[in-house]
C-alpha cells in the first residue's frame, strides 16, 4: 500500500496539481504560511512512552495489524478508486482510479474537466498523459517520478518481506505524530534512497510517511503523508483517507478511498505506454 502513498506525493498529486494549474494558474501563488502544528506532532507530549522494540519486532506487528503476510500474498491485483482534493481556489475534487498488479505494475487515471489523465508504470518504465494541459502525447516519467515509482511499487508495501525486496529497515527512535506515540523507522531502498516511516505505537499501523520533497518558490520543502480511517476488507486493513502536507504550505490535499477491489483481472497492456485513443476515451 505504500506505493499508493508515494504516488500521492509524486504522481497523483502531481497530476492533480497540473490539472488545477490548467484551470487556476494563480491558485497557489500566495501559499506561504506554515502548516498547522497539529500536522507535525513535533514537540507534542505523548500519553506514554512506547514499549521498547527492535525494528524487526515493529515490522512484525505492523504486518500482523495490516492483515498478515498470508492475506497479502493472496493479492495479485488491487484497485482503489475515489476522489482527491487537488487544491486551488475551489479545492477541486477529482475522481481517480488506481490499478496495481504484481510484481510492480500500476496505472492511474485522473479525471479533470471531462478529460482523463493517465499515468502508467510497467515495472521498469513509466509514462503519463496530461490532456488538460494540451499534452495528450505520452511523456516518459521524469527521473524523480521513475525513482519514486521503482522504490515503492510492491502493492503490499515495503515492510512485508522487505529483505527479499532489498529494503533495509532500521529504528531511528520514538516520536509523536499528531499527539500519539510512534516509532520512527528509516527505510533504505535498493538504490540507496532513504525514506522515513512512522508506525503508531498503539495500533502498529502506519501513521505517517515521508514523501518525495518538492521544490516551491526556489526552496526544497519536506512532504509528509498522513494515514487515517483504517478499515478491514478482504482480510486487509488499509487506510481510506490520506492527507498530504507540504512544509510551509497552508493548504493540504486529502485523498479518499471509496472503493477497494481485490484480484480483479488485469491485462498487462493496461500498464504499457498509454494508447492515446484509450486515454482520450478514459478507458
Amino acid at each position: 500500500m505504500k506505493r499508493l502513498n508515494i504516488i500521492l506525493s509524486c504522481g497523483l498529486l502531481a497530476l492533480a496539481g497540473s490539472a488545477v494549474a490548467a484551470g487556476d494558474k494563480d491558485a497557489t501563488a500566495h501559499r506561504h504560511k506554515a502548516r498547522a502544528a497539529s500536522h507535525s506532532g513535533k514537540g507534542a507530549v505523548a500519553p506514554h512512552a512506547p514499549v521498547r522494540l527492535s525494528a524487526e519486532e515493529i515490522v512484525h506487528r505492523n504486518v500482523k495489524a495490516r492483515g498478515g503476510e498470508g492475506a497479502w500474498q493472496k493479492v495479485e491485483t488491487l484497485t482503489l478508486s475515489g476522489k482527491l482534493e487537488a487544491g486551488g481556489k475551489q479545492n477541486t475534487e477529482l475522481p481517480y482510479v488506481m490499478k496495481m498488479k504484481r510484481p510492480e505494475k500500476s496505472r492511474l487515471e485522473l479525471v479533470f474537466q471531462n478529460q482523463t489523465a493517465v499515468q502508467t508504470w510497467d515495472g521498469e518504465k513509466g509514462w503519463k498523459t496530461r490532456p488538460f494541459l494540451g499534452r495528450s502525447d505520452a511523456e516518459p516519467f521524469t527521473p524523480a517520478e521513475a525513482r519514486a515509482a521503482s522504490d515503492w511499487q510492491p502493492l503490499d508495501g515495503p515492510l512485508i518481506d522487505h529483505e527479499r525486496k532489498g529494503i533495509h529497515v532500521s529504528l531511528v527512535g520514538t516520536d509523536t505524530v499528531e499527539g500519539h506515540p510512534a516509532y520512527e523507522l528509516s527505510l533504505t531502498m535498493k538504490d540507496g534512497t532513504e525514506r522515513k516511516l512512522w508506525i503508531d505505537a498503539r495500533t502498529f499501523l502506519e501513521a505517517k510517511v515521508e514523501g518525495e520533497p518538492r521544490k516551491l518558490d526556489g526552496r526544497v520543502r519536506e512532504v509528509s503523508i498522513f494515514y487515517r480511517d483504517f478499515k478491514t476488507e478482504h482480510g486487509l486493513t488499509t487506510p481510506r483517507l490520506y492527507e498530504t502536507v507540504v512544509q510551509g504550505v497552508k493548504d493540504t490535499h486529502k485523498m479518499q478511498v471509496e472503493k477497494l477491489v481485490v484480484n480483479e483481472a488485469m491485462d498487462d497492456k493496461l500498464f504499457a505506454q498509454p494508447n492515446l485513443s484509450l486515454a482520450r476515451a478514459g478507458k
